[in-house]
């Protein structure tokens, strides 16, 4: 619910107008309003405020349930196990005490810029936007697929810098989830993909540092919030782009790394437009060597 129809909800019903769901609020939307979250431990199958709750706590922490509808199916119960492993937690599905606490804190215990993940493989690249991962590459998604990128659950209009140097081989809309996208060519057959952008400021054929600015975070496509999707390819098959991750973030022109004449333009693996949102089957993906 947004604060907008906060507001609206409690002037009409003669509240204090604070935009915050309180006691008394929570009080006026009836049996809608329970029951209260922490009350207890929510689990597969479970319906109420709680779990309308969580589900829009767990999009903000940048694992989106698939939408806010307070039942806890199978999409928020992925989101729930993605999140516990992430910050540490038995991945068992159960929002217990534990859970609602990290829920509360928002604080991962991985994932965050300045990790001790040793950095490994053929090429490095800088962070494109700053703060923690949220939804993790591999990460399950209905019909049998998996999440192809990381996500970075930052606010919409943060800017997003080039990961490395190379050159903008698609910048324009995707119709079947990414929304807004760019994709910068990199050495060696690799590719980095920057999707749901609000808008975008590179173009095909420009020739980018890291740092270089490409655009900035938004919500297009298909996503529950806003927040950076962020994928590395190696000849179109995506891998997990976090043992490439330094901490260093893409805010501005860093300059070095390889000639940009070392990524040329050639013709697409993928047809960028048309090319689908988590399309790629677990069996299809390709861990970091």
């Amino acid at each position: 619910m947004t604060r907008a129809a906060i507001v609206s909800f409690q002037r009409r019903h003669g509240l204090a107008v604070d935009g915050v769901v309180g006691p008394q609020t929570r009080a006026a939307f009836g049996k809608r309003g329970r029951p209260a979250f922490g009350s207890r431990t929510m689990k597969r199958g479970d319906r109420g405020w709680d779990v309308a709750a969580m589900q829009y706590i767990l999009a903000r922490r940048g694992y989106p349930p698939g939408g806010i509808d307070a039942v806890l199916g199978p999409m928020t119960d992925t989101a729930l196990r993605n999140f516990q492993r992430a910050y540490g937690l038995s991945s068992d599905g159960l929002a217990g005490p534990q859970t609602i606490a990290a829920l509360r804190r928002g604080r991962a215990s991985r994932g965050t810029p300045g990790g001790t993940t040793p950095v490994s493989g053929p090429v490095r690249l800088l962070r494109p936007v700053p703060g923690r991962i949220g939804d993790g590459f591999g990460a399950p998604r209905e019909g049998g697929r998996t999440h192809t990128g990381v996500d970075f659950p930052v606010p919409s209009g943060t800017r997003v810098g080039a990961a490395g140097v190379g050159v903008t081989e698609f910048a324009g809309r995707n119709s079947r989830g990414y929304g807004n996208l760019v994709v910068i060519r990199h050495r060696l057959g690799y590719t980095t993909w920057y999707a749901h952008l609000s808008r975008i400021t590179t173009w095909v054929g420009e020739n980018v540092t890291g740092g270089t600015r490409i655009g900035y975070v938004g919500a297009t496509g298909h996503a529950t919030g806003p927040h950076l999707h962020f994928e590395l390819r190696r000849n179109a098959v995506p891998i997990d782009p976090v043992p490439y991750l330094l901490a260093a973030v893409a805010t501005r022109h860093t300059g070095g790394g390889v000639a940009a004449r070392a990524c040329p333009i050639r013709k697409p693996l993928v047809r960028y437009r048309k090319a689908p949102l988590d399309a790629c089957k677990a069996k299809n993906l390709t861990r970091a060597r």
